[in-house]
């Protein structure tokens, strides 16, 4: 403990810390007093940079780097030709999507590398911006002549790097053009995409609003509002209630996930109670129709009921995060954070090769084979929906795939309107700010998710009063805190915080001085979903559990490290469980190990679950997919075999709801 106190204290004294406040003060518009204000936050996300990664997030996220992520400007035509660039190839959504995800990636490891790639991007895109004020091309291969669609996901990159490096050319690009969008709304209304996701313009929309306190920004959002889809009315008489036949883009998973948010942003301009109820409304139909184990509802490409064979785009995993990242900061409602933890740790890694130099397009929650298939399964899929690859399917994803990490990472914390510190989600990270002018680091230490203690050192250079919120999931009962004070290197004080209420943030208001030390502890209980035909899941804590399937990965083209794979079995998976229903820890044995450089792959799994099974035989495969699930409970003569699970997020071909065998 005393060199940690020592390197804590050395590394805030030499720090140059990141205010909160500091950016806008560098460049602070002109205000206009009497304009109207927005609702407030519940939290506030910091800029981007207070907080760092660390431990196996911070390895994650260099995987990440050292991934597609990191290299796919390099060879992908959409980027390295890219109209955004001045090039001949795609000039819509692909390279917004991109700079939107490598701009946290890229200032949250601090990589001089990634950073001059978006200094590249954003130079030019700034730098030719049109006389009208239009940023981008006005016509290009993709999409249609002056399409407001792109422009959303590139407000978003940017509102990004001026939080991080407070660039004074944002603003005013942002100001011009939202005139220039302003103007051509009202000859040419929202449609298509630009339609059915004005909300992501919206928040834009807002975040400028808030650094200008231009009133004619909130009347362009109420433009923007009426002329988009009535996402509130869609779920209030929610129609879709199975896999859907007859498609439209109000059925499109992508624009599903992006819409959780809608109700959540325009409750700030509105006010109205509706639009905060509407947003449990929309999380209630898609879970009753179209939810997964995995905290994600099927979309492949469009809402498709609750057969875990169905699948999952990518996109809509990321952007269902980024969705309820916005929604923790508008309502700080802890059980949105406890979804949100339970799709970053399974549903987002599971989707990408160990490596990430691949990725799918669909995942499913039963994935027993990733192979170029006809028949398929899929609404609205190719062949190659669910094989590992650089662009499977559709380059979508390729491009919009990288927020997911980094942006989980820059929310994890969170700015409270008493002047405290919430903790939103869990993970290893370092976090400086400032309160009350007095700089404060706050040092996350733990293998969180795969363990259930987190140790948080709070760290001042001079005394400090503020509350510290700690988010107590509602899956965690008996929830201890205990708070040891360090003076010079030296205990002398220690508090505890007993059996502390689930579904809540615990607020912890104190004087902070020198170094305390807080021991989250969350116990974690095996409890089982049930899901599509009685099915039965494993869950404990933020992980849900699936079955290891050993994997045989074939190269279908290109080459390594970024080639195209699929992948098949090379174990049994129609297996049927045998558990406990009302002691489910009593049919399960949990074995924690060694969290490593690449803790989300079948070999790296640093947790396994060892239940009992057996094998249903007339289970098999049907077009290319496990075939329809067994209705529990369900009858075998087969051996008793004790089986392997590991959390979702470390498969690659996986069973995860299962037919719970007859007593």
């Amino acid at each position: 403990m005393r060199s940690l106190t020592f390197a804590l204290r050395a590394f805030i004294f030499g720090f140059v810390l990141i205010s909160v406040y500091s950016v806008e003060a560098e460049d602070k518009p002109k205000k206009n007093d009497a304009a109207p204000t927005l609702k407030p936050l519940a939290f506030q996300p910091l800029p981007l940079g207070s907080i760092r990664p660390a431990g196996w997030l911070k390895q994650q996220l260099q995987i990440q780097a050292k991934g597609l992520s990191g290299h796919l400007d390099e060879f992908w035509p959409d980027l390295t030709d890219s109209a955004w660039l001045g090039g001949k190839r795609e000039g819509w959504e692909r390279g917004p999507y991109w700079l939107d995800g490598i701009v946290p990636l890229a200032f949250l490891l601090d990589d001089e590398k990634l950073k001059r790639k978006v200094n590249h991007w954003m130079d030019y895109i700034l730098l030719h911006q049109h006389e009208d004020g239009w940023l981008g091309p006005r016509e290009n291969k993709g999409g249609p002549a002056l399409d407001p669609w792109p422009l959303y996901v590139l407000f978003k990159a940017m509102t990004q790097v001026y939080e991080a490096t407070g660039d004074k050319r944002i603003i005013p690009a942002m100001q011009k053009c939202m005139k220039r969008l302003d103007a051509l709304l009202d000859k040419k209304p929202l449609e298509s995409w630009g339609h059915f996701r004005w909300a992501d313009l919206v928040l834009s929309i807002h975040w400028l609003h808030e650094r200008t306190k231009d009133k004619a920004l909130l009347d362009l959002a109420a433009k923007v509002h009426k002329q988009g889809f009535n996402w509130r009315e869609h779920f209030a008489d929610f129609k879709i209630t199975d896999k859907v036949s007859k498609m439209n883009l109000s059925t499109h998973g992508v624009n599903t996930g992006m819409a959780l948010k809608t109700a959540g942003i325009w409750y700030r301009q509105s006010g109205d109670e509706a639009d905060k109820q509407a947003i449990y409304q929309a999380l209630k139909m898609l879970d009753k129709y179209h939810g997964q184990a995995n905290g994600i509802f099927t979309c492949d490409e469009h809402l498709a009921g609750k057969n875990p064979s169905q699948g999952t785009e990518l996109c809509t995993v990321v952007e269902a995060q980024y969705s309820l990242e916005i929604l923790e900061s508008v309502l700080g409602d802890p059980l949105l954070a406890d979804r949100l933890e339970r799709i970053t740790f399974s549903a987002l890694p599971a989707t990408f090769k160990p490596d990430m130099c691949a990725h799918q397009y669909d995942q499913q929650a039963n994935q027993v084979v990733c192979k170029m298939s006809d028949p398929r399964v899929y609404t609205d899929n190719g062949p190659d929906a669910n094989t590992f690859g650089v662009e499977p399917n559709f380059g979508c994803c390729t491009a919009n795939m990288h927020q997911g990490w980094p942006k989980f990472t820059s929310h994890l914390w969170m700015r409270s309107p008493d002047g405290g510190l919430a903790a939103i989600a869990y993970a290893p990270c370092v976090v400086n700010t400032e309160i009350d002018g007095k700089k404060v680091q706050i040092e996350v230490q733990t293998d969180y998710p795969f363990d259930d203690t987190i140790k948080f050192v709070v760290a001042t250079k001079e005394a400090v009063k503020f509350p510290l919120y700690l988010r107590i999931p509602g899956w965690s009962e008996k929830a201890e805190i205990r708070i040891i004070n360090f003076k010079n290197g030296i205990p002398f004080n220690q508090e505890k915080y007993p059996e502390i209420k689930p579904g809540q943030f615990h607020r912890i208001n104190r004087k902070w001085e020198d170094i305390a030390e807080i021991t989250l502890k969350l116990p974690m209980q095996a409890k089982v979903r049930r899901g599509y035909h009685d099915s039965v899941s494993l869950e404990r804590g933020p992980l849900v559990y699936a079955l290891r399937v050993d994997a045989d990965w074939r190269l279908l083209k290109g080459k390594p490290l970024f080639g195209d794979w699929e992948v098949f079995p090379k174990s049994p998976w129609n297996y049927g469980l045998e558990l406990d229903l009302d002691h489910p820890e009593n049919s399960v044995e949990f074995t924690k190990g060694k969290v490593g450089d690449m803790p989300f792959s079948p070999e790296g799994a640093p947790i396994i679950a060892k239940v009992k099974g057996r094998k249903l035989p007339d289970w098999k495969l049907e077009k290319n997919a496990a075939g329809p699930l067994p209705a529990s409970p369900v009858k075998s003569t087969e051996p008793l075999e004790e089986l392997t699970l590991i959390p979702y997020g470390c498969t690659t071909l996986r069973v995860t709801e299962f037919p719970l065998l007859e007593k």
